[in-house]
């Protein structure tokens, strides 16, 4: 892995688990204060979503129209692993009762369906690479080893 793509993976992965992390709580700092204790299955969320972040930046560069389906499942995993009672949102549907006995149980559903849709968006990413030397040069119909062949192939 170039460089360049190890440090924008690593920036993408940590500014990931702040940005979920901290308002959820789930990284427990003095700015937030947490109703509910955080579950066991939570921290797993947070790592896999952080992870997986990161894994999609560090493949091929990121732009901002490519990106929106990662900063979707990034939001939906901020709702799985956030508080259930400290959702306004949530609670002005549902009440506290109902964000404790319909919104909890729906929240691991959630978390699953976060990082299923952020694996599925690296293996896409991934699925569709380029490589990066001059005589590798795939078109978007071709994979990087039939470019490379179709290259030495031009080039002989």
């Amino acid at each position: 892995m170039r460089r360049d793509r190890l440090w924008r993976s690593v920036a993408a992965t940590v500014i990931s688990a702040l940005v979920v992390g901290v308002p959820t709580d789930v990284i427990d700092t003095s700015l937030f204060t947490r109703m509910t204790p955080v579950r066991a299955w939570e921290y797993p969320v947070l790592a896999l979503t952080a992870a997986l972040t990161g894994a999609w930046f560090s493949l091929h560069g990121a732009s901002a129209t490519s990106g929106s389906g990662v900063f979707g499942s990034s939001v939906l995993s901020a709702l799985a692993v956030g508080c259930p009672v400290c959702n306004k949102i949530v609670v002005g549907l549902l009440g506290v009762s109902g964000a404790l006995g319909v919104w909890a149980p729906v929240q691991p559903v959630l978390g699953g369906l976060s990082v299923a849709l952020l694996g599925g968006a690296v293996l896409l990413r991934w699925r569709s690479g380029r490589c990066d030397t001059d005589a590798c040069t795939a078109s978007s119909t071709e994979s990087p080893a039939v470019a490379r062949v179709s290259a030495v192939h031009r080039a002989g």
